[in-house]
């Protein structure tokens, strides 16, 4: 049974820059990342869940029915009643047709592109059909024929103008998703920690061998997720593991220099992630804080839950004699990845301190 590195009540420094990592950068390992590699699923591209897609949906109908009333309305008042009477329409027929694209898109998407527009399309005709019912629910007129092909019709172009987008959307995302994860699983192993690591552990194999067995396992963990298939998100509480695994590494080296203190909500580990989001940052962390400073750094990992989002923030001491700004590869690397996953849902930010040095990132709760 294996022991962890006992001082890992610890913490290390991040930096305002990011360089190549103690631990895991570009390297001649590089050729490892096009074997890794698997082509994104078509449903993760086709991105229609997402709270950003949602929102820019209705912001685009609300615009065109906005724009579209002007040619109706004999004034203002005329108009702001015909836009109301719209929007009383226009709003649960998008919001209807989200819903069902999102429910159903890995089965939407596995169709023929043909069959694929065609049903996006009807579905938009019955959503504007039934969104123009509940709009004359209150009133108490009848619909006539007139009054039901238009909605229909506007359901159903705005369903193609929309599909097309969400296409588009999905041929630009995913060569960015594919280029940031070739970037991430080549951004990882880097030969000198390797041999820090190894060296390490030979030093312990003849001093405590339960010890050496620890960083060994740490080491082989490290190195599986970075060498294995990327898959689209794992949850914060494996990102934690896999951070504390790395940071025990990190203190065989630096012994009592690294200080790192973790501040973990149990409520925020279900939250989704890109995988190996925190391990450059830690990782950073160590180079720039811990590593030019003679008495070592602390680094503090803290993990909260708020108004239904999971609160992320990596804090490192700042060393009077800072080394090189590096950069900054890995922190657009994972800002990157963020984006692909969350959109405006995620937020990632960073600030330089007198002191200390901060990362925050903010995820929904799934």
């Amino acid at each position: 049974m294996s022991t962890r590195p006992a001082d890992l009540h610890a913490s290390a420094p991040s930096h305002p820059g990011e360089t190549p990592s103690t631990g895991f950068g570009t390297t001649a390992f590089d050729g490892i990342a096009g074997a890794s590699v698997k082509p994104l699923d078509a449903a993760a591209g086709f991105n229609v869940c997402h709270v950003g897609v949602v929102l820019r949906a209705l912001l685009y109908v609300h615009g065109v029915l906005a724009v579209g009333v002007l040619f109706a309305a004999t004034s203002w008042a005329g108009w702001l009643t015909l836009f109301a009477f719209g929007a009383g329409s226009a709003l649960p027929a998008v919001l209807m047709w989200l819903l069902v694209l999102c429910a159903v898109k890995r089965v939407l998407v596995a169709l023929p592109v043909p069959l694929q527009w065609a049903v996006s399309i009807g579905l938009g005709a019955l959503c504007g059909a039934v969104g123009s019912v509940l709009a004359w629910l209150p009133g108490t007129g009848a619909v006539g024929i007139p009054g039901w092909l238009a909605p229909v019709a506007a359901g159903a172009a705005m369903a193609a103008m929309l599909f097309q987008w969400l296409r588009l959307r999905a041929k630009a995302t995913l060569p960015a998703a594919t280029t940031a994860r070739l970037a991430e699983l080549q951004s990882r192993i880097r030969p000198h920690f390797l041999f820090n690591t190894l060296n390490s552990a030979l030093t312990l194999v003849r001093l405590d061998p339960a010890r050496a067995e620890g960083v060994l396992e740490d080491l082989a963990e490290l190195f599986r997720v970075a060498i294995s298939d990327s898959v689209e998100s794992v949850t914060l509480a494996e990102e934690i593991e896999l951070a504390r695994r790395y940071l025990a590494i990190e203190q065989i080296r630096f012994g009592s220099r690294l200080r790192v203190t973790w501040e973990l909500d149990p409520g925020a580990g279900a939250a989704r992630v890109p995988p190996l989001l925190l391990q450059p940052l830690v990782e950073n962390a160590v180079r720039h804080g811990v590593e030019p400073a003679d008495e070592g750094g602390s680094i503090r990992v803290r993990t909260r839950v708020k108004l239904g989002r999971v609160l992320i923030a990596i804090t490192n001491s700042m060393p009077a004699n800072r080394s090189q700004p590096g950069n900054g590869m890995a922190l657009r690397n994972v800002r990157e990845r963020l984006r692909l996953m969350h959109d405006v849902a995620g937020q990632f930010e960073t600030r330089l301190e007198p002191d200390a040095y901060r990362v925050q990132i903010v995820v929904p709760l799934p």
